[in-house]
């Protein structure tokens, strides 16, 4: 059967997938050349194959055999091991899933990957063929530039320019906005569009949802381990960074920008890992460039600059940091009276380290087949239970579900080993995992 549909940019080919879902993969969403800003795309020539994944942005990763390496086993193992994965400064792809029979409005759900700004692509294992499709919501996953190809902060761009860095973030927002102008041929709704993000993919989401020049452009937002309100992990002032990136272009043997786009992309990857910073991304995250991050983000909340729109946000029992992550949730939550707050404790089956970071997408994304784990009927009823309430918080903005404990605003919700409750966690119990249990990867 022909899984072809029209679209403003051409026609494109998708693909039944096992679980009874039409997958459209690779799609080019945008085009961008090194250290410049993305150009969406508006045009197909012919009818787009959409049947494979598009290649992943380039990342450390990418340099190394992943499989025999030691650097983030944990993380290769749980997502990566046994997927097919290549690399390019052309990366600019997104994927979208869509029930078999075509719908008519339907919200649309549009995950961006985690990584620290420098790891991650839109396909791993947990975010292959998300249930959301099943329970009516048409699901979305990105690429965006990564590391210095995605962050660098150049001055004499700034100057010559205009602005300089985030161009990560751009392409997430240029992304977002091929989606708004053309997932009604998916059987999506335009005006009914959810970003959602874990770990730099929600600092991404909150970055999003306190930018003037994404106003309108989602209705309502998701942020997993990352996100909220507090000082720290703040974007960097450009003129902080100009000397850094001087730095870092010198010793890639390059006297100006010009040379720099040149600059074979392993030797910038290998120059930038022997340099990177003690800081965010290493060195490679957003930072104020005053037109898509104005100032730091605390600083924006407490001004109420953030989009008037639905959140849901929460953390992980064994995350990076617990008692932060939880505590800026909460005051997230606080913030935003139309907010939601989890807290996710499963003890994931097959090891002893707990509801560890990114442990919840498994669950959320209802991919459990994908993972090595011997899960029993607990995880998929919890699965079950925590998708229903995330494409229902898709669909109205409420991530109640029928015969489900309410959910008010505000409140927080805990899913774990027990019965789904309103509780909240135990701070100190949370200060006493983060000192004695250590993160999966590190």
């Amino acid at each position: 059967m022909s899984y072809i549909i029209e679209t403003n940019c051409g026609k494109i080919q998708g693909a039944l997938l096992e679980n009874g879902t039409i997958a459209y993969k690779g799609i080019r969403y945008a085009t961008a050349n090194r250290f410049e800003y993305p150009v969406e795309v508006t045009k197909f020539d012919g009818v787009y194959d959409a049947t494979n994944y598009g290649a992943c942005a380039y990342q450390p990763r990418s340099f190394i055999d992943e499989e025999h390496s030691k650097e983030k086993a944990f993380y290769y193992n749980e997502f990566r091991r046994g997927g097919k994965y290549t690399y390019s400064e052309d990366c600019l792809f997104l994927n979208i899933f869509t029930p078999e029979v075509k719908g008519e409005n339907l919200p649309v759900l549009l995950y961006i990957h985690g990584g620290g700004y420098t790891g991650g692509c839109g396909h791993e294992k947990h975010f292959d063929g998300p249930i959301w499709a099943t329970k009516g919501v048409v699901a979305v996953t990105i690429n965006y530039r990564l590391g210095p190809l995605g962050f660098a902060v150049i001055e004499e761009l700034k100057n010559t320019v205009g602005h300089t860095g985030n161009y990560g973030l751009y392409d997430q927002l240029t992304a977002i906005n091929w989606v708004k102008h053309n997932i009604s041929a998916f059987g999506g709704n335009p005006q009914n569009i959810t970003i959602m993000g874990q770990s730099a993919g929600a600092m991404s989401v909150q970055h999003l949802s306190l930018c003037p020049l994404a106003k309108g452009a989602f209705q309502k937002a998701v942020m997993c381990s990352g996100g909220g309100v507090s000082s720290l992990m703040q974007p960097a002032k450009q003129n902080k960074q100009y000397a850094y990136w001087n730095m870092i272009m010198e010793k890639c043997g390059a006297k100006n920008v010009e040379e720099f786009k040149k600059v074979p992309v392993e030797t910038l990857f290998r120059v930038w890992k022997e340099n990177k910073k003690y800081s965010l991304g290493g060195g490679c995250a957003p930072s104020i460039d005053g037109k898509f991050i104005l100032d730091a983000s605390h600083k924006l909340v407490k001004q109420g600059k953030q989009h008037n729109i639905p959140y849901l946000i929460g953390t992980t029992s064994h995350d990076v940091v617990p008692p932060i992550l939880y505590s800026m949730a909460v005051d997230w939550c606080k913030k935003n009276k139309n907010s939601y707050a989890w807290f996710f404790e499963r003890n994931l089956p097959g090891d002893n380290h707990g509801a560890w970071h990114s442990s919840d997408l498994w669950y959320w994304f209802g991919t459990l087949k994908n993972c090595w784990r011997p899960f029993t009927k607990k995880d998929y009823d919890l699965s079950n239970e925590m998708s229903d309430r995330l494409v229902n918080f898709a669909k109205n903005g409420n991530p109640n579900i029928e015969n489900g404990v309410l959910w008010e605003k505000g409140s927080v919700i805990t899913f774990g080993d027990n019965e789904t409750k309103i509780k909240k966690p135990n701070r100190l119990k949370l200060w006493k995992t983060m000192f004695t249990n250590k993160a999966p990867g590190e």
